[in-house]
């Protein structure tokens, strides 16, 4: 991993980052890694109106993390109520397990933390991904008991395949 840069997405790599999301989280690919939510959602992962809008807006960076200019990983960072917030975080699922998505957090907490001067980082994630939970607190966050709603409405978030899903959200002070 000693060629892995990290740069702002742009417009022009929406199609490559809704890819990447797409195979570490939903359909057959993602079951090669260990976060896929096949079991939970079908459908997409990321809009990509939605991807496009937080790569142009103000207080937002789509993070990219590339080995020999190949896109391993991604992250979105923004400030949302004068903290920092975490999501779209996925890494191809033949590189999970490598170390790799700790670097990307590891960049990420230093964008929100000493560029963005913000001393708390928040996510939200599925309650019932145990295994991904563990994951964020050996990593130092920690479960505040608040709970979402997950957008069933919605399918730009995914179509459910159970009922019983919400968000809790995690958060970690930098």
């Amino acid at each position: 991993m000693s060629n892995l840069t990290f740069r702002s997405a742009t417009v022009a790599d929406i199609p490559t980052i809704i890819r990447l999301v797409t195979s570490a989280y939903r359909g057959n690919v993602s079951r090669q890694g260990w976060t896929t939510e096949a079991d939970l959602l079908d459908g997409p992962r990321i809009d990509p109106e939605v991807l496009r809008h937080d790569i142009e807006r103000p207080h937002s960076r789509v993070l990219l993390a590339e080995i020999d200019s190949d896109l391993v990983a991604c992250a979105h960072v923004a400030i949302e109520d004068d903290a920092g917030y975490f999501g779209m975080f996925a890494v191809r699922p033949d590189q999970q397990s490598s170390g790799l998505g700790k670097k990307v957090m590891t960049e990420a907490e230093r964008i929100v933390g000493k560029e963005w001067q913000l001393p708390i980082m928040k996510m939200t994630v599925i309650d019932l991904r145990d295994e991904l939970i563990a994951y964020y607190e050996r990593r130092g966050y920690v479960r505040t008991g608040i709970k979402k709603p997950f957008p069933y409405d919605d399918v730009r978030f995914g179509i459910p395949k159970r009922d019983d899903l919400r968000f809790e959200v995690l958060e970690k002070s930098l």
